[in-house]
């Protein structure tokens, strides 16, 4: 009998969240079988099998927090490494094994809970696992207020507590070490634009102007260290992009941001917004940020007080773009205006240093062009 355990999935991560299991407790699998779905801090990870055997049992549940070496699942271990067992699901004609068929000597799954059907929708609906409860109907079985009683919810069913899980729980931990350890101090302005941006050429023009920013003020693109008194000033621009989906906030990264055409910039951003949605930008590209860019005015809003994560010493956020009445050439027209925010690490960043950085991202919005 052996143990799995959660192995160390990088950089000495402390815990991830069970996502779903890809086998149950009785099932065959052979070496390097994927078994279980686990999600860090950083991507949903596919954790294989490291032995051929039989599965006796599966000790976290999705929706459960692990800690790093703690335990998964139990094997039974028969046959050695280059067991070829049955695979769980179906392989490709070529890699199709014939097994003859073996008692197995796990034991079985539990029987289904009784459960009425309006209280399975609603286990369904609000993530409860029904072999976690104990029915209070007739002969045991469950009802729809056994479902909200394990659910948590109050004020007769109008709300329930939500566990935060996944990259909303990464992001809490997250903004409460930002509250405890940056000193943020926040400016705003404006830039009045020559002609309006497309929603996707405005992001685009956003990356060029911090670009451009970097390089005449560098003492923003930087990390800070509170225990060495130091700061390290980067010569790449490595820009996260705030980019929200259902699941939560992810800041995944673009390289060198100052190296390449703004087609280059625009084809990568749109690239790394897909596969964020998606799931499957890979681990280093979330890791990494030089300076973080949030273009939260795609929702709504015009200036914002926005977090600093640390070791990181700024970020940029872009409001909602309306128009207008400015004066232009002795006459008043309406014309785009972007509203800018920059909140900033007071620690390592002067009050001039952002103003400076600022205004010349307000000086290369208003020059652009939207192509």
């Amino acid at each position: 009998m052996k143990t799995l355990v959660l192995p160390d999935l990088g950089e000495g991560l402390p815990e991830a969240e069970i996502v779903s299991w890809r086998v149950n407790a009785g099932d065959r699998v052979v070496e390097d079988q994927p078994l279980v779905s686990v999600e860090t801090d950083k991507a949903v990870v596919d954790i294989p099998a490291p032995w051929s055997g039989h599965v006796v049992e599966l000790i976290a549940a999705p929706g459960d927090i692990v800690a790093t070496g703690s335990p998964l699942a139990r094997f039974d271990i028969e046959g050695g490494p280059n067991d070829a067992g049955a695979i769980v699901g179906k392989l490709p004609a070529s890699e199709a094994v014939e097994v003859a068929p073996e008692p197995r000597t796990a034991q079985a799954a539990p029987p289904r809970p009784k459960t009425l059907p309006a209280a399975r929708r609603k286990a369904h609906d609000l993530g409860v696992d029904l072999f976690a409860i104990a029915g209070s109907g007739p002969d045991g079985v469950i009802t729809v207020e056994d479902v909200e009683a394990a659910a948590g919810l109050e004020s007769g069913g109008r709300a329930r507590w939500e566990t935060l899980r996944g990259v909303r729980r990464v992001m809490a931990r997250n903004m409460a070490r930002a509250h405890r350890e940056v000193v943020p101090a926040t400016v705003t302005e404006e830039a009045v634009l020559s002609q309006p941006l497309s929603a996707h050429n405005v992001t685009v023009a956003l990356v060029r102007a911090m670009g451009a920013a970097c390089v005449a003020e560098p003492a923003l693109n930087a990390w800070y260290n509170d225990q060495r008194g130091a700061r390290l000033v980067h010569e790449r621009v490595d820009l996260g992009i705030a980019v929200n989906t259902e699941k939560g906030l992810f800041v995944p990264v673009l390289r060198d941001i100052t190296a390449g055409t703004q087609e280059d910039l625009a084809a990568a951003l749109k690239a790394i917004k897909r596969d964020t949605a998606e799931r499957t930008v890979a681990k280093a590209d979330l890791e990494g940020q030089t300076i973080t860019l949030s273009n939260f005015g795609s929702a709504g809003g015009r200036h914002a007080a926005l977090v600093v994560m640390p070791p990181q010493v700024a970020i940029l956020g872009a409001g909602r773009i309306r128009r207008e009445p400015r004066v232009v050439a002795g006459g008043i027209e309406a014309v785009p205006v972007l509203p800018l925010s920059l909140t900033f690490d007071h620690r390592a960043v002067t009050g001039v240093e952002a103003a400076r950085f600022l205004m010349a991202v307000v000086t290369n919005l208003e020059t652009q062009d939207d192509k």
